[in-house]
């Protein structure tokens, strides 16, 4: 039960929350996204089928910023500096439970920022083009936005590194790994020339070919 509450914990916070920030951007050009996140679409107010609905676009909009952020995020950091190791796969079997531990501790927290700072600056994004009265110089949420964003991108480079080193010091160092979204990285398969037997034949390996029968 206490490993089922802190996944689905690691869950929530690494899709849910960021995919209702991107929710609530949406809400400012769409009515109807609005009424599901006020509860106004009825007199008897939040009902049954918006808190459903809610949900799942939540989950779905996260695991859209999720790649986005692979994408974005992921190169950023690799490209000054956050070197990604190469670690193997095969003990994982063996040590499922502590690289389970590893991502519910540091990859779901790396999740949750750097896909957060994502979901922001798309919310802030949409929020500035659907309101044209603001004006175009930057305010005090303008410039709440850009330091939240600053401190999730912090908080994700940190957390991504916790997460390399102690993934590697668990499964130790091996070949080439591909990059996965979900934080996984599983070993390029070995290429390895076949065997080949060689045999020895006549007097230099002590015995001598059977002679064909006429």
């Amino acid at each position: 039960m206490q490993d089922l509450i802190g996944r689905n914990f690691g869950l929530l916070i690494a899709y849910v929350i960021p995919g209702f920030i991107v929710l609530w951007g949406v809400g400012f050009v769409d009515g109807r996204v609005a009424d599901w996140l006020s509860g106004s679409a009825t007199q008897a107010g939040p009902t049954v089928g918006g808190f459903l609905y809610v949900t799942i676009a939540s989950v779905g909009l996260g695991m859209t910023a999720s790649a986005v952020r692979w994408l974005v995020v992921d190169t950023i950091h690799h490209a000054t500096g956050l070197v990604r190791p190469r670690w193997s796969d095969r003990p994982l079997h063996e040590r499922i439970d502590g690289y389970t531990w590893i991502i519910e501790n540091h990859y779901r927290y790396y999740q949750f920022y750097g896909n957060s700072a994502v979901a922001l600056l798309f919310t802030a994004l949409v929020w500035r083009v659907s309101s044209p009265e603001i004006g175009s110089g930057l305010g005090w949420i303008d410039a709440s936005v850009i330091a939240v964003t600053a401190v999730l991108f912090a908080g994700s480079r940190s957390a991504l590194e916790l997460y390399y080193r102690r993934a590697e010091s668990l499964l130790g160092p091996d070949m080439e790994c591909a990059d996965m979204t979900n934080g996984g990285s599983p070993k390029k398969p070995i290429q390895t020339k076949p065997k080949t037997e060689t045999k020895q034949v006549g007097d230099k390996a002590g015995t001598t070919q059977p002679k064909p029968k006429e």
